[in-house]
């Protein structure tokens, strides 16, 4: 107040005076003391008083005046005033509008500087060669493209175009918008281009990514003759870090020196940066320390230095620093600092630096707001980033951005999608980032159709060249096997790169194309692309046939030759190929000769053992494995359980799973399960099934299995009635066991609940679950509905006919059966070995012995070679029907030894038909195979006690009893009353 007294009273004259002049004497004196009062003001609050004075004194319309204030106003802070003076002209004149915009320009008010502009232009106040400029540059640090495009259309429009201030101010304002081929055109319509035009034009090619064409450019300041200054060598500099031209930028930094550019911090973040950049910290270092008074910008380059090659503890103790010292962190020091919080993983850190950015005033600013975003979503804190992103009062792009990948992050795949929608309402329009982090969450949902519309979406908005977007689609059609639609969006692509090749090569390895795959490889060597490590591992996980042996090995050879073999993930690739080969020996020599193993190398070779049913070697493995230090995982577990030839062993690796923590495994809690089925330990299963987890319908799926495989089909049911109670859902794998457990108990009324139960859920329409209730009811003795189901089913596969067939032998209706093949046939379905051994055992169980023998003979028609179950098949008909010599003569004739199982058969037509001669000649051959069966001998007795030949059968008795022979004793199926009491007492399941 007292301020505001002193300035009023020296300002205060009489009006009332007569002499000629006065008032304009007076005037003059006003503006002399007001420009000595506005150089004296050094605060806002004096500013305020005075602009209150040119109000009341009528000095508004003082143009040297109100410049003066304008200026005071700008560096005292306060353009807010000076915007305020500045509206109260209806229409002010060409001098105080450039001056206005110019001080706006300089202190960055770029929207204001544009909302000034376009008011002048409504007023009818003109621009000239002073205006353009700072209207140009404001447009294009805000990216205004259209305002931009309609200041050039008047600029040239009267003739300013051909100022080089204009022009180059032109050419950076279209390479910041990213239209470089119009800077171009506009740097050619320069006759003699000056550098700071030239360095423009390097700057945005740099900005937009094309790093040769600035190179060229560089070139051209060099052959004009052109000394390059710090700004060139600034905006070069990036380029050769992201070229990885490291020599060439070090020339600069030669450069840099001798012309002695380095006697300010300007170039010293640049070449801290492109150091970095070249992993060669010390140079950083050594730059950074050899800076005697350090700015904001050069300590920021040295932070995120440390940073950028994942040193955070370096990079903290540099923020330590900086805190100590008299320079303030700008919002560019937090978001140098706050990505070395993900590397700790630690959010007391990431808290700690939110609580410095608030106490240097940072934390308002969007950048920061953002990286703290991003921070708090990669330490998967889900609820700060979403506080943070609430209470952003300017949510740009980038921040979208992070909220989207951030839910993406932390597997949240819908509330991602939801993100991307709101981004969009909000008016915030989507880029290639936000496309990206969307496909991503398409791909992990498997929403085929959603990706569809994401990649529709893409084309819509120009996304198509983007080549991190084409990869990204690559990526979600190979996910979702959609072999097509890959070729199709891969041959569109204008530019590839390697991941683009690696994606597809992976996408036909995936779908078992490994010929299309090595097809892509060759094209891709031939189009100058060296396969990198991720190329040769897509590979390699399709090889896993015999067949393929060769290309693998052809892979291990290129491996060798880039010394990419040394890899252990390469290695451990190479290791299962060759064992998927079926060349165990060289996946062991492979697995011997590396250098370096980790437990997926085990893993690997073990599981190539097991594939091999090597189980001695598995179990040898294993030991080794634990010698050598090794940790075991549950895959080590897995491959070990099929291995263990006792329940003791068994239990042995159960308890090593409960010592070592990896028991709550599903998969190894089911392999478990199975392990303890193969030795009939029910108890042990059940105890199993409690400690697991009972949300896993794998768990429920497991043990169902495992009644079934004991013949407890009724617990197999109590089971499935259990899970529905608790609210699961089953899948195919739980419907194919109670189907199972169904064929056991032979309960057609069971059969038709069961069919109910499929027809209300929908999983009769599965081919494989309509198969199983065919052959159900078949077994069940309702070969009418097993023929209904079979005919109504409009999707059968060559299993259906299998299964359809077989109900008709079980039945014993060998002409229906026999009928229902030719139909087969005649549909265009190609029988397997299956089908004919399935239409063998059904003209044997009727006896039709010639059609039989038809069917048998056409085996080769189909590309089928007879195996030995077909030969018994055969054997068994024509034994059935009494043509023994028949039947011998295929068993002489096999290409192979025939099975115990195949001559019993034939000794058993022998005795019924009373053939002795055949019976001896069969035992004979029964006696080699197997010398310690006792059943041959009791055979052959049977035959000669039938036929009268008593001295026979007791020499046969004699030889029995002389190489103590014992006939294997029988037992009963009937169960006795305490054993009856004894399953009352065995436990149901339970949920637990």
């Amino acid at each position: 107040m007292a301020f505001l007294f002193r300035l009023h009273s020296s300002l205060y004259f009489p009006t009332k005076v007569s002499c000629p002049g006065y008032k304009q004497h007076l005037v003059n004196f006003k503006s002399i003391h007001f420009l000595r009062l506005l150089k004296i003001c050094r605060s806002i609050e004096g500013l305020k008083p005075l602009n209150s004075l040119l109000i009341v004194h009528g000095l508004h319309g003082d143009e040297l005046l109100i410049g003066e204030f304008f200026r005071s106003c700008f560096r005292l802070g306060a353009p807010h005033l000076a915007l305020s003076a500045f509206r109260r002209f209806e229409k002010p004149s060409l001098g105080l509008q450039n001056l206005m915009i110019r001080c706006l320009c300089h202190h960055g008010l770029y929207e204001d500087l544009l909302r000034v502009y376009l008011i002048c232009r409504v007023s009818g106040c003109p621009s000239d060669d002073f205006t353009f400029p700072s209207v140009i540059k404001a447009c294009a640090a805000l990216g205004a493209s259209g305002i931009g495009k309609e200041v050039h259309c008047i600029v040239f429009r009267r003739g300013y175009e051909k100022n080089i201030v204009i022009q180059t101010a032109l050419v950076d304002f279209y390479a910041k918008c990213g239209c470089m081929r119009t800077a171009h055109e506009l740097i050619d319509r320069i006759s003699q281009p000056d550098l700071i035009s030239l360095n423009a034009l390097i700057a945005g090619y740099s900005l937009n990514g094309l790093d040769w064409d600035a190179f060229e450019v560089f070139r051209k300041i060099y052959v004009k003759d052109l000394k390059p200054n710090s700004s060139t060598i600034a905006s070069i500099i990036p380029v050769c870090t992201r070229l990885e031209c490291f020599e060439t930028g070090k020339s600069l930094h030669g450069l840099g020196v001798k012309s002695g550019y380095f006697l300010n911090d300007f170039l010293v973040p640049a070449f801290v940066s492109m150091y970095a950049g070249d992993l060669d910290l010390f140079s950083a270092r050594n730059l950074f320390d050899s800076v005697k008074k350090r700015n904001i910008a050069v300590w920021n380059a040295i932070i995120s230095a440390y940073t950028h090659m994942q040193k955070p503890t370096e990079a903290f103790k540099l923020f330590g620093d900086l805190l100590q010292s008299d320079v303030q962190p700008n919002p560019i020091t937090f978001i140098s600092i706050i990505p070395s919080c993900e590397k700790y993983n630690s959010k007391s850190l990431g808290e700690s630096l939110h609580a410095s950015a608030i106490t240097h005033g940072t934390a308002n600013q969007p950048p920061v707001l953002t990286a703290l975003l991003s921070m708090y979503s990669k330490l998967r804190d889900v609820d700060s980033a979403k506080t943070i992103f609430c209470q952003m009062p300017n949510r740009n792009r980038l921040s979208w951005n992070s909220m989207v990948s951030g839910h993406v992050y932390n597997g949240l795949w819908d509330l991602s999608l939801d993100a991307f929608c709101e981004m969009q309402i909000a008016g915030v329009d989507p880029d290639a980032v936000s496309v990206i982090s969307v496909i991503s969450a398409c791909t992990k949902l498997g929403a085929v159709l959603l990706g569809k519309s994401v990649h529709a979406f893409s084309l819509r908005k120009g996304f198509e060249s983007n080549l991190n977007v084409s990869n990204a689609l690559l990526a979600f059609y190979s996910s979702s096997f959609e072999l097509s639609s890959c070729f199709n969006l891969f041959l569109k692509m204008p530019v590839r790169s390697v991941v683009s090749w690696n994606t597809l090569i992976s996408c036909c390895a995936r779908n078992t194309e490994m010929e299309m795959a090595f097809s892509l490889l060759c094209q891709m060597q031939k189009e100058g692309l060296e396969l990198d490590l991720v190329t040769l591992m897509s590979t390699l996980p399709g090889l896993s046939e015999s067949k393929y042996l060769g290309q693998g090995m052809a892979i291990h050879c290129y491996a060798v030759k880039t010394n990419f073999a040394s890899d252990v993930s390469l290695a451990n690739a190479l290791v299962s190929m060759y064992c998927n080969c079926g060349d165990v020996y060289a996946g062991r020599l492979l697995f011997d000769v590396m250098p370096e193993k980790n437990v997926v190398s085990w893993n690997a070779l073990s599981t190539g053992f097991r594939l091999h049913s090597l189980q001695n070697e598995v179990i040898v493995l294993f030991g080794e494995m634990v010698e050598h230090n090794q940790r075991p995982n549950y895959v080590s577990l897995l491959n070990l359980l099929p291995a263990c030839s006792t329940q003791l062993q068994g239990k042995s690796v159960h308890a090593f799973a409960l010592r070592t923590g990896i028991f709550q495994e599903t998969s190894l809690l089911t392999s478990l399960l199975i392990m303890y089925a193969r030795f009939e330990n029910i108890i042990s299963c059940l105890l199993v099934f409690q400690m697991g987890k009972k949300e896993d319908i794998s768990m429920w799926n497991a043990m169902m299995s495992v009644c079934t495989q004991t013949n407890n089909a009724k617990m197999a049911i109590a089971f499935f009635y259990d899970l529905l109670l608790m609210g699961l859902k089953p899948d195919n794998f739980t419907v194919v066991s109670l189907i199972s457990a169904c064929v056991q108990l032979n309960s057609i009324n069971l059969a038709n609940s069961t069919m109910a139960f499929l027809i209300c859920t929908g999983f009769d329409k599965d081919v494989t679950i309509s198969n199983a209730l065919i052959g159900l009811y078949a077994r069940c003795g309702n070969i009418s509905i097993a023929r209904r189901l079979f005919d109504e089913f409009n999707a059968r596969d060559a299993v259906s006919w299998t299964v359809m067939i077989n109900g008709y032998g079980l039945h014993g209706n060998g002409k229906a059966a026999l009928d229902l093949f030719h139909q087969m046939e005649l549909s265009g379905f190609k029988p397997d070995d299956v089908t004919y051994l399935t239409i063998l055992s059904a003209c044997s169980h009727s006896g039709l012995a010639e059609q039989g023998l038809m069917v048998f003979n056409s085996m080769a028609d189909h590309g089928i070679s007879p195996g030995i179950v077909h030969y018994a098949c055969m054997v068994d008909l024509l034994g059935r029907t009494g043509r023994l010599t028949e039947a011998y003569d295929m068993v002489k004739g096999l290409p192979y030894q025939p099975s115990t199982s195949l001559l019993e058969s034939l000794l058993g037509a022998c005795r019924i038909h009373g053939d002795v001669e055949l019976g001896e000649k069969t035992s004979r051959l029964l006696s080699v195979l197997d010398p310690d069966n006792s059943r041959s001998y009791v055979m052959l007795y049977n035959i000669y006690a039938a036929s009268g030949r008593w001295t026979d059968a007791e020499r046969v008795r004699s030889e029995m009893e002389g190489k103590q022979l014992r006939k294997t004793p029988g037992f009963s199926l009937l169960v006795r009353d305490h054993e009856l009491d004894d399953l009352k007492e065995f436990p149901k399941p339970s949920c637990g």
